[in-house]
């Protein structure tokens, strides 16, 4: 549900968050039914998933050491931290030597996680995620405290809702390790070039808000994710 504005995180309060808390003061109903979308096709999609899971679980605990899922502390509504789920596409404590960015061809993959990043298969325990609340199936992805450190007054206002699966950035940005690959400072310019340009979209996104418009992002999504 959305919190009266006077009762928003201090960061929260100002003009150009304002502006887009009124867009969704007026989709109140549209928010519930988001949610209400969210339980319950997440509970189903783990009902149907849970035994491709367990073996897709297998497959990264036999073939790299480490554990299954990997955790990272990422940023939701109204500021909230969580810790994402992930089936661990990278070799263990990537994070720890090498930038928070995948780039292309990044030698921390596993052979059986370039697969799953492929087909984004790697974001399947999400699921779990947005059955708890801490995510949607669509809005901004989540970033890391880091990234969020470095968020103008108006990309706070992503916040509002929760954090997505998928996102039109997402899709937009769907080769962003692309975009990153020649980087000689990787985190600068994720933060200088490439998050400036994933928050308009994100703002977008807030301003065309609406169910018919996720139900058009998630099919889009598995079109280019099979497709593409």
């Amino acid at each position: 549900m959305l919190l009266p504005f006077e009762e928003l995180p201090e960061e929260f309060q100002n003009d150009a968050v304002k502006k887009y808390y009124d867009i969704l003061k007026n989709k109140k109903r549209s928010i519930i039914v988001k949610r209400s979308f969210d339980i319950i096709i997440s509970f189903i999609l783990l009902l149907i998933l849970f035994v491709p899971m367990i073996i897709i679980g297998l497959l990264v605990k036999l073939t790299s050491r480490g554990p299954v899922f990997y955790k990272q502390v990422r940023v939701t509504t109204y500021n909230k931290t969580f810790e994402i789920y992930k089936f661990r596409t990278m070799v263990a404590n990537a994070d720890k030597i090498g930038t928070l960015v995948t780039t292309l061809g990044d030698p921390r993959i596993t052979k059986i996680g370039g697969v799953l990043r492929r087909y984004r298969i790697d974001e399947l325990p999400q699921i779990i995620n947005v059955l708890k609340g801490d995510m949607s199936f669509v809005g901004t992805r989540p970033e890391v405290p880091k990234y969020v450190e470095q968020y103008s007054p108006m990309m706070f206002a992503t916040l509002l809702m929760p954090a997505g699966i998928t996102s039109l950035a997402s899709i937009k940005f769907k080769n962003e390790d692309r975009m990153l690959e020649t980087s000689t400072n990787i985190d600068e310019d994720y933060i200088d070039i490439i998050l400036p340009k994933k928050m308009h979209y994100n703002l977008l996104y807030i301003k065309t808000f609406g169910f018919r418009n996720d139900m058009y992002l998630m099919f889009k999504t598995i079109k280019e994710v099979l497709f593409h």
